[in-house]
């Protein structure tokens, strides 16, 4: 795999970096007796079983190839919007979580509400 050459040099050292110092044989915790006799194993591996912090440097980089590249996707205000009005029609299906948020928002009012009559009736 070859590197673009619009990565600058510093982005180029910094990917050098984090493959070089990756380790493949991460032990992971959830691998069972027969998943480690017989050599296999179901966790983690590559992108998944690296860190956050490596992660996000790695998806960084990505980010701001493509931007330079000009293939990167920005979303307009319109698509945005739909995006948001379809993320809260999923929500909105499920009443339990629905109804959650709401007592949560009576909760609030309501202990405000009773927090000014107590002060009321202190002063």
């Amino acid at each position: 795999m070859t590197m673009q050459s619009s990565h600058s040099a510093q982005e180029a050292a910094t990917w050098q970096n984090v493959v070089a110092n990756e380790n493949p044989q991460v032990e992971d915790n959830n691998t069972t007796e027969s998943e480690k006799e017989t050599g296999r194993r179901k966790g983690l591996r590559g992108f998944a079983a690296m860190d956050g912090e490596k992660q996000r440097a790695i998806a960084s980089m990505g980010g701001r190839a493509a931007h330079q590249q000009g293939v990167a996707h920005e979303f307009s205000s319109e698509e945005a919007r739909m995006a948001g009005k379809k993320g809260g029609e999923a929500v909105s299906r499920n009443r339990e979580h629905m109804a959650a948020i709401g007592k949560k928002g009576g909760e609030a009012a309501h202990g405000r509400r009773r927090q000014r009559q107590e002060n009321q009736q202190s002063a």
